[in-house]
């Protein structure tokens, strides 16, 4: 009976994951390995059009356009999860959601006998927008069918789908493969398989029990998809405490992002969520990937084998997912958040020294190689996957899309923010590249210890209790869940 209750969860975390944040991954590392064959493509191009060659500032714009339209889209997708994800329900949308993902492929695909560089930077904007729905709403939806004592771990397999989907980019992007100047229209249309994939298998799966209960009101149809989620096992205990959740919302309805900072009874919810959301994306670990190249030819790899060394970087991060979602329910959500900022300051500490020190002796690169590997493999078991799951569990059923749409929006401004400023800090502060990242690095750390509330293990009404103890210092701890007079003095 376990046995078969469990296939039905990896199958469910499986289909999720494909076409939500492996797309996230997998179309953010792929756009490197085409990058001469697009510029050459967008000049050719515009020659044809109009005879002359386009200047080189021109086609490095249209190139960053390229690269930073992606972000842009997923800041529209992670404003459109959470409406998407109240109306359709959480499975629907993801599978609604690959409509972009098919439109975007086609885009690529034909580009080139079109002989429109337009076409792809179209496509890169509907990618980022199904990326930003994916990376919003298969958190809440793994996160809201899980089991309490397993939620921190399937809500992390978000991170591991992504460093799967970086891994997979890098290496379907080897020249070997489809990285050759002829089939880059092939390498970005490949999006189109993972999002085929999720299209054949979701839809057999249940959706979210609470989504079905709590929005829907619908107890039958929780229960037949608890059944299938958690087998033949026992399912009282879980579904009166769905109940007590139910008690706890009704009468609310789903809540706008801009009414989180209004509300006092979310004030440690809604800082959490901006320090460290934030702090995923300015902590410097897509920096990293960005510098890697560089610091690996410095440290004398020749030029044809980098992009194995590449793959490297993202197989470390990969790799740190996986130990992370094994620690995660014992350890907790605190210590891997602060261990892993911690770890990542010393990192970048060293590697700052390295880089300073980069003339004076022949070991410092390859100093400062270990320091991206270890940088990326500290990221990596905590803020990576910890991260997501945090407004899955800090608020309840009517704050969480509104709490991942604010998340969301966060990081992917933060995203596009670090891609466009990165180059101008390289030149400005050379050496001291990772200074301003290292400030981040620290004060999340000392945010995650001190201020974090642990939320391993705990029903979310024992975790809106002891947030409601927080944000109300001072006072008991409110009566007894009961019916509405409680639902007024929670303010919820």
């Amino acid at each position: 009976g376990c046995h078969a209750q469990g296939r039905v969860l990896l199958l469910t975390i499986c289909a999720a994951g494909i076409g939500g944040t492996f797309q996230f991954g997998y179309n953010l590392s792929i756009i490197n390995a085409p990058t001469l064959h697009i510029q050459e493509f967008t000049n050719e191009t515009w020659q044809t059009r109009t005879g002359q060659p386009l200047p080189d500032h021109l086609v490095l714009l249209v190139w960053s356009l390229i690269v930073s339209l992606y972000p842009l889209g997923g800041l529209l997708g992670a404003l459109l999860a959470g409406p998407l994800a109240v109306t359709l329900g959480r499975k629907k949308s993801l599978l609604v959601n690959n409509v972009f993902v098919l439109a975007a492929a086609a885009l690529f695909g034909f580009s080139r006998r079109a002989g429109s560089f337009e076409m792809i930077m179209l496509g890169r904007l509907l990618v980022g927008i199904s990326a930003g729905v994916g990376m919003n709403v298969q958190p809440m939806y793994l996160g809201e069918s899980a089991p309490k004592e397993l939620r921190g771990a399937v809500a992390m397999t978000s991170a591991i789908f992504t460093a799967v989907g970086l891994v997979m980019g890098q290496v379907v992007g080897l020249r070997e493969l489809l990285g050759g100047p002829q089939a880059w229209p092939l390498l970005l249309a490949s999006c189109l398989v993972p999002g085929a994939l999720q299209l054949a298998s979701l839809p057999l799966l249940p959706e979210s029990p609470r989504y079905l209960l709590i929005d829907c009101g619908d107890p039958a149809a929780c229960r037949a998809a608890l059944q299938r989620l958690r087998g033949p096992a026992d399912l009282a205990g879980e579904l009166a405490e769905l109940e007590q959740e139910r008690a706890v919302c009704r009468g609310g309805r789903a809540r706008r992002p801009w009414e989180l900072f209004r509300e006092r009874a979310l004030r440690r919810q809604v800082a959490s969520l901006v320090v460290l959301g934030g702090a995923m994306e300015l902590c410097g670990n897509d920096a990293m990937y960005a510098y890697a190249s560089a610091v690996f030819s410095q440290a004398g790899i020749p030029q044809a084998k980098i992009q194995y060394a590449a793959i490297g970087t993202g197989g470390c991060e990969l790799l740190a997912t996986l130990l992370s979602c094994l620690a995660i329910e014992r350890a907790g959500r605190r210590v891997l958040l602060t261990g892993g900022y911690g770890l990542m300051t010393c990192w970048g500490s060293v590697f700052t020294v390295a880089l300073c020190l980069q003339g004076s002796f022949s070991w410092t690169p390859y100093l400062a190689m270990a320091c991206i590997f270890a940088f990326i493999l500290s990221f990596g078991i905590g803020p990576a996957g910890v991260t997501g799951i945090l407004a899955t569990e800090l608020f309840d059923q009517m704050a969480r899309p509104a709490a991942y749409m604010v998340c969301g929006a966060l990081m992917w401004t933060m995203l596009f923010l670090v891609g466009l400023v990165f180059p101008f800090l390289v030149e400005g502060l050379s050496h001291f590249i990772y200074v301003p990242f290292l400030c981040v690095c620290v004060c999340a750390a000392v945010y995650s210890g001190i201020f974090l509330p642990e939320t391993r293990g705990k029903s979310f009404v024992e975790i809106s209790e002891e947030l409601h103890r927080l944000n109300f210092p001072g006072r008991s701890r409110g009566p007894a869940w009961a019916g509405p007079e409680v639902v007024r003095s929670t303010e919820l």
